[in-house]
């Protein structure tokens, strides 16, 4: 295989590089800035015009979606056999959501999925859209470091009510041979897939097992909603990527069926056991 691999300096891009390189693929690193002299591309998703690149099987993007779609006309002049693209399961999950900033993300990641499917069609070239559920990789991703650094600093982790909303965390990893092997497989041509991790536990126990894996005894604090709220507005200083319905989000399952990767590509997850 010869690839592109869009967003190589990033969690899941990165581990895509190091998976094609140990099956003696050929495979070619793109992001805004040169990680290393060998294999390696600098272009900006951002200037569709300045991108110059040579002819491949597979292109992947793990690049943010949108920007992915503002330059897939001119990506798909590369001619490649197949587009892997790295979207996510928000598109089902926070769609509905109460901060209005979130639900307009979420409608330009519906609509950029849709124009890269169009533009492959218009160009006939196959397509695969992966879509994770919480996606991690520790001390890299948003998510899961995220609450770990809440765990150190406060040395206990606050939840909201039950926290018993379903999770089923996929380690970038994993996602990485994932989608190597979804742009190996004709069945997963012209398909999107929700890939999900090995298990699906409650939000309470994935917090459980970030203290874990920080070797800390588990402190769960669950607290009614109306003091949870009152205590993150006092707390909003200190964590200002924290959002108000990211509480109540703990309450919403958010699983799926992820058979479908299982057999068209053989998707396939470790079980969450993160370990900083």
């Amino acid at each position: 295989m010869e690839a592109l691999v869009f967003g190589a300096s990033g969690m899941v891009g990165e581990l895509i590089l190091e998976h094609l390189a140990a099956g003696r693929n050929k495979a070619i690193g793109i992001s805004r800035r040169m990680e290393r002299q060998e294999d390696w591309l600098v272009a900006d998703l951002a200037q569709p015009d300045t991108l110059q690149l040579p002819k491949v099987d597979v292109v992947f993007s793990a690049a943010p979606t949108w920007l992915f779609a503002k330059s897939a006309h001119k990506i798909l002049r590369s001619e490649p056999k197949r587009i892997v693209v790295i979207s996510s399961t928000n598109v089902f999950t926070k769609i509905d959501s109460r901060d209005e900033a979130e639900r307009t993300s979420i409608l330009e990641l519906i609509d950029a999925e849709k124009r890269i499917i169009d533009q492959a069609k218009a160009q006939g070239v196959e397509w695969t859209i992966l879509r994770p559920t919480l996606l991690y990789r520790e001390g890299r991703d948003h998510n899961i470091t995220q609450i770990a650094r809440i765990i150190r600093r406060l040395g206990f982790a606050p939840l909201y009510g039950a926290a018993a909303g379903l999770r089923q965390p996929v380690h970038a990893e994993d996602y990485a041979i994932g989608a190597i092997a979804a742009a190996e497989s004709s069945k997963a041509a012209n398909r999107s897939y929700c890939t999900t991790g090995a298990e699906t536990i409650p939000y309470y126990e994935m917090v459980g097992r970030i203290f874990d894996g920080l070797s800390r005894r588990r402190r769960l604090l669950h607290l009614p909603p109306s003091i949870w709220k009152s205590a993150f507005a006092v707390a909003k200083p200190l964590f200002p990527d924290v959002t108000p319905v990211m509480g109540e989000r703990m309450l919403k399952d958010m699983a799926f069926d992820s058979s479908a990767a299982i057999s068209d590509f053989g998707w396939s997850a470790r079980k969450f056991a993160p370990s900083f």
